[in-house]
């Protein structure tokens, strides 16, 4: 089985910035992309941004410019800097990995989900 835990949410004022984290763990032969998805309350959830193993990304148009993606493979791990945050980005953020298990088994793995509030 393959594990994800995020961190780095929280309260923020509008114009802030945060830094989420998310570390894949178990077994794990190969990541291939990974992702960041949010759901604000109401609505359904939506991609945020994904990078693949090679480094390409990938944004959701309202986050262009102010969001970036990256990771480190070596740790396995995806990171969303989020600055300039706005009201409108309060939500659950969930990160996201597939790729391919020790057995040689196709996983699609999600975190548990981390809150970011954007308010004053």
């Amino acid at each position: 089985q393959v594990q994800l835990v995020e961190s780095g949410g929280g309260l923020v004022q509008p114009g802030g910035s945060l830094r989420l984290s998310c570390a894949a763990s178990g077994s794990i032969f190969r990541i291939n992309a990974m992702g960041w998805y949010r759901q604000a309350p109401g609505k359904e959830r939506e991609l945020v941004a994904t990078i693949t193993s090679g480094g390409s990304t990938n944004y959701l148009d309202s986050v262009k410019g102010r969001f970036t993606i990256s990771r480190d493979n070596a740790k396995n791990t995806v990171y969303l800097q989020m600055n300039k945050l706005e009201p409108e980005d309060t939500a659950v953020y969930y990160c996201n990995a597939d790729g391919l298990g020790l057995r040689r088994n196709l996983f699609d793995a999600w975190g548990q989900g981390t809150l970011v509030t954007v308010s004053s």
